[in-house]
């Protein structure tokens, strides 16, 4: 059973989401949160599988309940909702240590897809999307790894513990390719790129592939 705590300012939109929920017999609501402090409070004492977090709430927004939420260390993961004007509140969701993002307006079969996606630990938004948005959003990134940078940077720490395998494969995750992709095109098992992936998971400090394609934007691995 995935357990969900349902985070935002709009009653009837809160009430739609507990409605679909309920309505799967593998889902439940464990609880409703109308803004970002209840949302970390509830959090912290129920311990959901999933926050369904929308982003632009009263007093504490869903960012900082995001980072709050996921710097605690629980396993809880948090799905940011957010709208097609508010791409920008996305990358910062994902930055602050979401597991991903969908619209609003999606499908209810992808929304509950989405949450146990999540719930099993996996990346709800696309590589490829994800890419897209950071292209988007590049000029959030961090100057010292852009390739128009005139000082060399010192080399990041995160990269510092990869082999020259796991540097490839977080480059090609960065670029938006799936793992059938880079067995493929890298002639490897697909059994063995999960091993590659997961690996550079725990060595970068990723939680999951989406804070993977963050961090080789970030360490300049991937150039938009």
């Amino acid at each position: 059973m995935t357990t969900v705590l349902i985070a935002d300012d709009q009653p009837l939109q809160r009430f739609g989401f507990r409605m679909l929920l309920e309505s799967q017999d593998d889902m439940t609501v464990l609880d409703e949160a109308a803004n970002g402090t209840e949302a970390v409070r509830k959090a912290a004492e129920l311990r959901p599988d999933v926050v369904l977090m929308d982003v632009r709430m009263p007093g504490l927004d869903g960012i900082e309940a995001t980072r709050r939420i996921t710097a605690s260390g629980d396993r809880t993961r948090v799905l940011i909702l957010t709208t097609f004007d508010l791409d920008e509140y996305a990358y910062a969701g994902l930055r602050a240590g979401a597991s991903g993002f969908l619209v609003k307006d999606t499908q209810p079969e992808d929304l509950l897809s989405g949450i146990r996606a999540v719930a099993s630990g996996d990346a709800v938004v696309a590589p490829a999307l994800t890419r897209r948005l950071l292209d988007a959003y590049v000029h959030h990134l961090p100057a010292g790894g852009s390739a128009s940078s005139s000082t060399p940077s010192p080399p990041d720490p995160r990269l510092a513990a990869l082999t020259d395998r796991e540097r490839e494969i977080l480059t090609v995750i960065g670029k938006g390719w799936t793992n059938t992709e880079i067995a493929a095109r890298l002639h490897l098992a697909e059994s063995t790129v999960k091993t590659h992936v997961g690996r550079v998971l725990a060595k970068t400090g990723s939680r999951d592939r989406v804070q993977a394609v963050i961090c080789a934007y970030e360490t300049g691995l991937v150039q938009p």
